[in-house]
C-alpha cells in the first residue's frame, strides 16, 4: 500500500503547487516570488490576459477620462501597472492630456510597459517599487488606479490606504476587487463585495460605486473627500519622497536619482527607476 501514499501525496503536492503558483500566482510566498513569476510571462502577459483593447477604451479609458477632464492637465498613478494596460487605454483617449506614473515590482513587466507606450514617453515614468510603501508624499495624484493586482500582494489593505494616501482631495480611486469561486481559495488577500466596500467606508472616500469587471472582479470607483485641488504636473524628481527619510524632492544626476537629505541613491535603468532594494 505505500505506493497508495506516495500518489496521494503527489496528488496533494501538485494541488498545492496548482493553488500556489497558478490560481494565487505565489502570493503566500511573498512580493519576490510574484515578481519573478511575473517575470517569465512578462512578454506574453497579454496575449494570455486577452485584454479587449476596445472594451478597455469603452470601461475604462473613456470614463477615467471624463471623470479628469476638469483638470487641466491630471496627475496619474497606476499600482502594479503591468505592461502598462491603463496608460494604453488614458493615452488612446484625445480628451486625456495627463501623465502617468506607473509602479510595479517585476521589471520586465516594466520593460513591456516602457516599450508599450513609447509613443507618450515624454508623458510616462516607471519606478519598481513595492506597493506597500509608495515613494510619495501625501496629496500627489488627480487619479490612482490598480487594477487585478490587489489580491498578489500580502497585505491588500495597507495597499488602498497608501493609495488614498497619495490621492489628492477630490480626486479619482479605481481599484479592483477580485471575486468568485478562486477568490475564496485566497483568504487574506479578498474581500466579498461587501466587506471591500466596508472597509472602503473607513477611509477619507465617498461615491463609491461598484460595477463587474472581467468576470472575476469588481470595479470600485469612489473620490476622496475634500475640496478639490487638482491640477499642475512637475518633474518626476519634484513629487518623489525617500523611502530612508522622508524627504520630499530628489536631485536627478544623470542615471541617479538621489535624496539631498541622506544621500541614498536610486539607479535609473534602462529607463526604469529602480527604487527597491
Amino acid at each position: 500500500m505505500t505506493w497508495v501514499w506516495v500518489v496521494l501525496g503527489l496528488l496533494v503536492l501538485g494541488g498545492l503547487l496548482y493553488w500556489q503558483l497558478g490560481i494565487a500566482e505565489g502570493t503566500y510566498l511573498g512580493p519576490r516570488v510574484v515578481a519573478w513569476l511575473y517575470d517569465l510571462v512578462a512578454p506574453v502577459y497579454d496575449r494570455i490576459k486577452g485584454f479587449d483593447q476596445e472594451m478597455e477604451q469603452w470601461y475604462l479609458g473613456l470614463p477615467l477620462a471624463l471623470a479628469l477632464d476638469s483638470i487641466p492637465i491630471p496627475l496619474v498613478l497606476d499600482v502594479g501597472c503591468g505592461t502598462g494596460r491603463l496608460a494604453r487605454a488614458l493615452f488612446f483617449q484625445p480628451r486625456f492630456r495627463g501623465h502617468i506614473v506607473g509602479v510595479d515590482l517585476s521589471r520586465r513587466m516594466l520593460a513591456c510597459a516602457l516599450q508599450e507606450t513609447r509613443p507618450w514617453a515624454d508623458r510616462v515614468a516607471f519606478i519598481r517599487r513595492d506597493a506597500r510603501s509608495l515613494p510619495f508624499p501625501d496629496n500627489t495624484f488627480d487619479a490612482v488606479a490598480s487594477l487585478e493586482m490587489l489580491e498578489f500582494t500580502p497585505d491588500p489593505r495597507a495597499v488602498v490606504r497608501e493609495m488614498v494616501r497619495v490621492l489628492r482631495p477630490g480626486g479619482i480611486l479605481v481599484v479592483t476587487n477580485r471575486i468568485g469561486t478562486e477568490a475564496r481559495l485566497m483568504p487574506g488577500r479578498t474581500f466579498s463585495t461587501a466587506q471591500f466596500v466596508a472597509f472602503l467606508e473607513t477611509l477619507p472616500l465617498e461615491r463609491i460605486h461598484v460595477q463587474p469587471w472581467q468576470v472575476y472582479y469588481d470595479l470600485v470607483w469612489a473620490r476622496k473627500t475634500g475640496h478639490p485641488i487638482g491640477g499642475g504636473v512637475r518633474p518626476l524628481e519634484e513629487i518623489l519622497r525617500c523611502p530612508e527619510c522622508g524627504q520630499v524632492g530628489l536631485v536627478r544626476m544623470d542615471q541617479v536619482c538621489q535624496c539631498p537629505s541622506c544621500g541614498c541613491r536610486w539607479l535609473v535603468q534602462h529607463g526604469i527607476l529602480e527604487m527597491e532594494k
